[in-house]
């Protein structure tokens, strides 16, 4: 009978912080748990919270107990580089496997001195794992690319097109970088196409919060558009999937090069159209199912909309690719996909 698979898993932050990268790495410790590895999971979050885990976590660990874990492991899984964790790797010779979840180097291509450290350990990886293929091309081409999964037993659709009362959605953080101020304009801007083409309701809801936000409130009295664009807050959970229920389209005009973009999944699995921009792995995230668009030029946010908002055929071949292009990305799939990586590694 074949022992278990000892996995040490790395993650700089864990619940419970909460972020994209500390929530995936919940999703990937549980589902390699239940696939029958024995986990041990190393993060520097030293606050443990309410919510128990079946599997050992060590928080803020002491360099005996670093050592120590890197011995007991077959191989070790880094969710993202943490140097200051995994460096005994290369010493007792353990099979390594490295995601990136995010960019290395800055945004003009330059390299901290830390991003060349982690470029450096990269190369002693037995495998790396990007999220998205953008990241892959810019970080590590010979990277395998296993795209982000979303929660897809809280992500549903669970309402008819008819009883979408709401048009478009933003959900963010409220800063620059996630491009909020770009959503408002753009609604501005379709307002004043009103007059020449009839869109139908243009109303926005921005869910989110962020430094931005009472500006952006100001920027909306300015414009006129109080009874178009309402702020709901921050919303999570069923609060959060029941607002996205009732818009027929999700706006993410990041400025930023994301490095995937989870947050269109959850759009396009609660029944919104996915409209986005082109930098970073967000055509990534939206596949076939979304509409692109030029990042950070609000003339071709706007065309893009009024395209889709006025071709119904566009629309529904949209829709048609939304199911596949789900499944791709079900907790299930990308769980299985990670693994097999892992087992091919020590094998």
């Amino acid at each position: 009978m074949l022992k278990p698979l000892k996995i040490l898993f790395i993650t700089h932050k864990f619940y419970p912080d909460l972020g994209g990268t500390e929530a995936n790495a919940e999703f990937l410790a549980g589902a390699f748990h239940d696939k029958g590895a024995i986990v041990h999971l190393l993060t520097w979050t030293k606050e443990s919270g309410t919510k128990e885990f079946p599997y050992r976590i060590v928080r803020n660990p002491g360099l005996l107990q670093v050592i120590g874990e890197h011995a007991w492991a077959d191989v070790v899984f880094e969710n993202s580089p943490v140097l200051r964790l995994s460096w005994p790797a290369a010493f007792f010779n353990k099979r390594l496997v490295v995601v990136l979840n995010t960019w290395l180097s800055n945004e003009d291509g330059s390299k901290s001195m830390q991003a060349r450290l982690k470029y450096a350990w990269l190369k002693k990886a037995t495998k790396v794992i990007t999220v998205s293929d953008a990241l892959r091309k810019k970080c590590w081409p010979a990277a395998t690319v296993v795209e982000n999964a979303y929660n897809d037993k809280l992500f549903v659709r669970n309402n008819t097109e008819a009883q979408r009362t709401k048009r478009f959605v933003f959900l963010g953080r409220v800063v620059s970088d996630k491009g909020a101020d770009m959503a408002i304009e753009a609604i501005d801007k379709l307002k004043k196409e009103q007059a020449n083409q009839n869109l139908g309701d243009i109303s926005l809801t921005v869910i989110g919060e962020g430094k931005d936000l009472v500006k952006l409130k100001q920027y909306v009295k300015d414009l006129d558009l109080e009874d178009l664009v309402t702020f709901e807050g921050s919303l999570t959970g069923e609060r959060l999937v029941a607002s996205l229920n009732q818009h027929n389209y999700l706006l993410v005009p990041s400025r930023w090069e994301e490095p995937f973009g989870i947050v269109a999944l959850e759009g396009l699995a609660c029944g919104c159209i996915p409209v986005v921009s082109d930098g970073g792995g967000l055509p990534d995230a939206v596949g076939d199912a979304g509409v692109v668009f030029k990042r950070g030029d609000i003339d071709d946010m706007v065309n893009s909309i009024t395209n889709v908002l006025t071709d119904t055929s566009l629309q529904q071949r949209l829709k048609a690719a939304a199911n596949k292009h789900l499944q791709e990305h079900s907790s299930e799939v990308v769980a299985q996909q990670y693994f097999d990586i892992i087992q091919a590694s020590v094998n």
